[in-house]
């Protein structure tokens, strides 16, 4: 380990001089560097060290508990410091540059049944047609089945739906035009209910079809400082209404039903570049939280229609 001294401080030195690295950092650095060389066998030369040595550190890493974001970190240190060591000439390349940084593992997200969604448009339909009620209730109930509606139809983001203006729906095409993240633009289909639930609701609330897109008026206007309903009101009545038809109002969100919207298509077949655009994500990578849907199709697919997946009794009747 001594003889490795050196180097570690002539990386630091670099790191202090060169990036005026905090206290903190510097200290960081020598601790992942002092446990790297520890952990190499005695008397190794720098020049001896090779992507194995790297990979078993690491793996070592794993199997003592370390958390993943740790484990790139200590590999990103090793990297910066034979970059280093390989620029100074100490070293003719550099083993740990082919190693990929540890991944973190995403959580899935939390989903719901297509049953569950279900009971949620029927609850809120059932509310915004019941009969007798104010005028004040019937609206509010109109417009929260009409957010329902376009939500599950479109997976928007939640910030997009509550602030939809009349301008960006295209009635003739049965499309929304949305401007997401980074002001990226994009067109997403309302679907035949969805659309039919917002030309009642616009029509319950005066509003002239035909004039709708020479407005843009908020669809889900409100008195309050945004002049739409909010994010956080939207959310606590959907939960309310997840409670009343005794589904746990903990795994109930916009958000979940955004996700909803994107399994659900995949389940049925949907391209995942479809998706990925209908949900204005702007890296796939992002959209690939839901390839465990794909994976479980393609397995229900070839468990179905593979002959070898048919028992050896089904594939012997076949012969006869």
């Amino acid at each position: 380990m001594a003889s490795f001294n050196v180097y570690i401080e002539q990386f630091l030195e670099m790191l202090s001089a060169e990036r005026s690295a905090a206290e903190n950092t510097l200290m960081s650095y020598q601790t992942d560097l002092n446990l790297f060389f520890e952990f190499l066998p005695p008397a190794m030369a720098l020049n001896q060290i090779n992507a194995d040595h790297i990979r078993g550190f690491l793996a070592f890493q794993m199997a003592s508990g370390n958390m993943v974001s740790t484990q790139a970190r200590r590999l990103s240190a090793l990297k910066q410091f034979f970059k280093f060591l390989q620029q100074e000439k100490q070293l003719d390349n550099n083993p740990a540059d082919i190693i990929d940084s540890p991944k973190k593992q995403h959580n899935l997200p939390k989903i719901l049944s297509i049953d569950e969604v279900n009971q949620l448009l029927f609850a809120a339909q059932s509310r915004a047609e019941k009969g007798v009620q104010s005028l004040t209730k019937h609206e509010k109930h109109q417009r929260f089945y009409c957010l329902l509606e376009i939500l599950y139809a479109t997976g928007l983001r939640v910030s997009e739906l509550v602030g939809l203006r009349l301008g960006q729906v295209k009635f003739d095409e049965a499309m929304l035009l949305i401007k997401g993240k980074g002001g990226r633009e994009r067109l997403v289909p309302l679907g035949d209910a969805a659309h039919k639930v917002l030309v009642d609701y616009l029509q319950f609330v005066n509003q002239d079809k035909k004039q709708v897109a020479k407005t843009s008026d908020f669809i889900f206007a409100s008195r309050g400082a945004l002049g739409h309903i909010t994010r956080q009101g939207f959310a606590k009545e959907l939960k309310l209404l997840a409670t009343k038809i005794n589904l746990d109002s903990s795994k109930v969100s916009p958000h979940v039903l955004r996700h909803a919207f994107a399994s659900h298509l995949l389940e049925n077949g949907a391209d995942l570049r479809a998706v990925q655009q209908m949900l204005g994500h702007a890296d796939i990578s992002t959209t690939q939280i839901y390839t465990h849907i794909l994976d479980e199709r393609l397995k229900k697919l070839v468990f179905e229609y593979h002959p070898l997946s048919q028992s050896q009794a089904d594939i012997g009747q076949n012969l006869l």
